[in-house]
């Protein structure tokens, strides 16, 4: 059976290379790691489905049912040896490829022309000041500690290309916003 493979089920995969977890410990992990800024886990039941779906593709496989007073009960998780080598292969292509993923940030950017050159500049300017805010918590976050220790650095790789995109970004947004104060770049709202 063919995979299609996604964020979440690569970060299940990935936790469960730890050990066995319930689904609340895989949900608890991700928020607990910051995973959960790249990777959705914000409906329990996107990841109930998710772990249906790799328990019925063989990745992973159901083991002891956990009962606990304060809890109820609760299916531990394993990863089987195919899911290990899918989170492997998966790893190699994501990292090795380059794919378009169809963020709406550019797909607003198309349809720009249908507003006025002003109200683009407005709007971008606010885009431009949560993104300011957004790099310093990012920034933030890259100087965390635990316990008084630094968090090692390949555990925030994400958040430093994170910064690195918003920094970009940024940047991007003053150029623009530099050509529509200066005029070199102008429209006539309304469709094409």
């Amino acid at each position: 059976m063919t995979f299609r493979r996604s964020s979440l089920a690569l970060a299940i995969l990935g936790l469960l290379e730890n050990g066995p977890l319930h689904p609340y410990g895989i949900q608890r992990l991700i928020k607990q790691w910051g995973k959960d800024q790249v990777v959705n886990v914000g409906q329990r039941t996107s990841l109930y489905r998710m772990i249906v779906r790799l328990e019925e593709a063989g990745l992973i496989t159901a083991g002891a049912i956990e009962q606990d007073e304060r809890y109820p009960e609760r299916t531990v998780y394993h990863l089987t040896d195919e899911g290990r080598a899918v989170c492997r292969e998966w790893l190699a292509e994501i990292l090795t490829t380059p794919r378009n993923e169809f963020p709406e940030f550019p797909a607003g950017l198309s349809f720009v022309m249908l507003l006025p050159p002003e109200t683009a500049g407005e709007l971008l300017g606010q885009r431009r000041e949560r993104l300011t805010k957004r790099i310093a918590e990012l920034q933030l976050e890259l100087r965390t500690e635990v316990d008084g220790q630094p968090i090692p650095r390949f555990a925030l790789l994400e958040t430093e290309y994170q910064v690195a995109v918003a920094v970009a970004e940024a940047k991007w947004i003053d150029a623009v916003l530099h050509d529509l104060r200066t005029g070199t770049l102008t429209w006539t709202p309304g469709p094409a």
